[in-house]
This record gives C-alpha cells, sequence and structure tokens, in this order.
C-alpha cells in the first residue's frame, strides 16, 4: 500500500526537475564584448622650412666621340699611338699603304703638265691666226678651230687639276688622323689587316671627356615647374642664367665640381612622359666616364611651410597615384589624393592634398579600412605602436 506514495513523489521531482530545466532553455548567453578600436601610429602635420632638391638618374655620355675608319682601301703599315691615352685633333693614329695612291697621283700630275703644254701650243696657234685673219690669209673657220682648240685645251687642264685633288685627297687619306682632341681606345685592327671603305667595324674610338655630359629623364609636370622656380627667382642660377647642378656617383660619394643644366629635349616620351635633361659637368682628372650610372641633384632652393609625409606613409592606387590614409575629427580613416614632389630624406615633399594640422595614418595602414574608427597614437620612428604593423 506504501508505494503508490513514492510513485507519487518520484513524479513530482521529475516534474519539478523538468521545470527548472525549461527555466534555464528559457535565459538568451549575454552578447560578445565589441573588439577595441584598431590602434595606429598617426603623424601630426606641421609645415616645415627645408631645402628642396630634385634627384634623377642619369648616365654619363661623352661630350664628343669620333668613330675612326678609313676612307680609302689598303693594308695597314704602321700604328701611331698608344691606346688608352689622349690624342690631339690632327694627330696621325695609323698608316695605310699609300703606294698605289701615289702612283695615281703622280700619273694625274704628269696629265696635268701634259694638258698645260696643250694649252700653250694652241694659245700660241690662236694668237697667230688671229692677223692672219684680218688679212685674209686663213679663213675664218680655220681661226675659229683654233679658238676651239685653245679653249678645249684650257678646259683640259681643269679636268687634270681636279684629277690631282682627287688623287691627293686618296692620298691624304693614307694617313689616319684623329679628328678631335680626346682619349682614344683600343685599335681594333692591328698592323698587316687590310682596311677597306664602308667597312662596319672602326679602327679606333676617340672620345673627348673634359667636359662631359650627364643626361637624366625628368618628368615633364617637373621641368615645368622647374622653369617657373627659374623665372620666379626661386631656383638660384648661375651668373650664365645656367640652373647649377650636383652630382653624386655610384659608390655613393659626391663629385667635387658642380655642373650646369645644359638644354631639354624638345620631344617628351609618350610611353615615359618625360623628358631628358642634359647637364655639362667639367671632368679633368677624368673620374666621369661615358656609360657611368650617377645621380643629378638639382637644388630647388627653400620651402619655409613645406609639408613633409614619411614615405612609408604614401600608398599607390591602381593607377599608380599617391594617396594617403587621414583621420577626421572622429578618428574615422579616409583615403585622400595627394601630389608629391621632390624627396627630403625619407620623406615625400606634399605639394598638394595635405595641410597643416591633417593628422596622416603612418603605421597600421594594412590593418584598416576606409569609414573605420581606430584609435590613434603619436607616430615614433623608433618603435611601432603595439599590435600595428
Amino acid at each position: 500500500m506504501k508505494r503508490p506514495v513514492c510513485l507519487r513523489a518520484s513524479a513530482t521531482c521529475v516534474s519539478i526537475a523538468s521545470l527548472f530545466l525549461l527555466g534555464a532553455c528559457g535565459r538568451k548567453a549575454p552578447p560578445p564584448a565589441a573588439a577595441p578600436p584598431q590602434k595606429v601610429e598617426v603623424l601630426t602635420l606641421q609645415p616645415q622650412s627645408v631645402q628642396v632638391h630634385t634627384q634623377l638618374p642619369g648616365r654619363i655620355s661623352a661630350f664628343e666621340i669620333a668613330m675612326v675608319r678609313p676612307q680609302v682601301n689598303g693594308v695597314i703599315l704602321k700604328r701611331y699611338f698608344v691606346e688608352g691615352t689622349d690624342v690631339k685633333a690632327g694627330q696621325q693614329l695609323y698608316q695605310i699603304d699609300p703606294s698605289a695612291y701615289q702612283a695615281v697621283y703622280d700619273s694625274a700630275t704628269g696629265q696635268l703638265a701634259q694638258a698645260k703644254a696643250n694649252a700653250v701650243t694652241a694659245r700660241a696657234k690662236l694668237e697667230r691666226y688671229g692677223p692672219l685673219m684680218k688679212a685674209h690669209a686663213v679663213s675664218k673657220q680655220e681661226y675659229d678651230d683654233a679658238l676651239a682648240s685653245s679653249r678645249a685645251a684650257d678646259a683640259q687642264i681643269l679636268v687634270a687639276k681636279g684629277q690631282v685633288e682627287a688623287a691627293a685627297v686618296n692620298l691624304r687619306y693614307t694617313r689616319v688622323n684623329s679628328p678631335i682632341d680626346g682619349r682614344i681606345g683600343r685599335s681594333l685592327l692591328t698592323v698587316g689587316a687590310l682596311a677597306t671603305v664602308g667597312q662596319t667595324s672602326n679602327l679606333a674610338v676617340v672620345t673627348k671627356l673634359d667636359p662631359i655630359y650627364v643626361d637624366v629623364n625628368l618628368p615633364a609636370i617637373s621641368l615645368l615647374r622647374i622653369r617657373r622656380e627659374v623665372a620666379s627667382g626661386r631656383i638660384h642660377t648661375n651668373p650664365d642664367h645656367s640652373v647649377p647642378v650636383t652630382l653624386q656617383m655610384e659608390d655613393g660619394s659626391t663629385y667635387e665640381s658642380p655642373g650646369k643644366m645644359q638644354f631639354s629635349e624638345v620631344n617628351v616620351d609618350q610611353d615615359t612622359s618625360t623628358v631628358v635633361v642634359r647637364a655639362l659637368f667639367p671632368n679633368p682628372d677624368r673620374l666621369l666616364l661615358p656609360g657611368m650610372y650617377v645621380h643629378a641633384t638639382l637644388d630647388e632652393g627653400t620651402d619655409p611651410a613645406a609639408i613633409l609625409v614619411p614615405q612609408q606613409a604614401v600608398t599607390r592606387n591602381s593607377h599608380g597615384d599617391p594617396q594617403v590614409v587621414v583621420l577626421d575629427a572622429d578618428d574615422k580613416v579616409a583615403q585622400r589624393p595627394i601630389t608629391t614632389g621632390a624627396t627630403q630624406g625619407t620623406d615625400w615633399v606634399v605639394t598638394s592634398g595635405l595641410k597643416a594640422g591633417d593628422r596622416v595614418v603612418v603605421v597600421g595602414l594594412q590593418k584598416i579600412h576606409p569609414g573605420q574608427k581606430v584609435s590613434p597614437v603619436p607616430f615614433s620612428d623608433a618603435a611601432p605602436a603595439s599590435g600595428a604593423k
């Protein structure tokens, strides 16, 4: 009789446990805590007074270069220079076998002498026929024939003189002389080799090294800016109104002698939008050699209110245009296009797009996107912000 009471108690316990379980299922879990704003390092821009320079890569080009090639055919009999030394204009470099050309010259000289002798005979005959024709001792036709013979003899003298001059030129070409002052390179043909007119190879190359050119590719827009700065007096020119240029060698050393900008190419390269600008440098010690890679630096004067942005803060869009990430008053991220000028150490000189007081993100660019709210801290060159890359 007691067993039913126990069953009723068990059922009551199960019901109470079920009520507890149903109450637990009805309660919602608390929402997860919101992630803190991404920490970034920002630089608040302030205008600075900086010395503005434009540095451009360039190549050394010879002031003058002469490809020495033969003007006549013949075997090279002798070489008169030492390879790698300086030569003067008109100095003999090679001697080509002159025997055949000397023979032609001698023959042309003999023909000239013969033509002169024939002219004397024809002129004397004409002088005799003049009085005889007036006395009707000879006919008018005979006098005209004597006149024609005399003039033909004079013409033959001119032909013979031309042949002598041509033979003399060829004979002179057997002496291969340097056309310019400069330093001569290696001899590409040796004594005993046959030199021919129209050959594609040179006998040697003479290069004038002092002064020497430096050719750089300058963006066309920079050329326009430089010309405006020269006209306004911001860029200090030399007394001859040329723009001064300094040079940095490939090993990082500075070339001691300054140069000056000579001219710019008249056409802009359509593929690169650049113009070739040529600077002239003295080169008395022959340190600058054609083909060397250098950096030419143009001093653009002082900008009293320049805006500088670290290069690591500047990125490029899909078109290659520079841009930076700035923060608004609510610390939200926004991208802004800018225009950059010259470099100043590790910074870009920004010519447009930014102003004093703007806050530019320098460290942490990879973890943020436009419209995101961030936690800014001052930019430090020494240690990046914790968690920012």
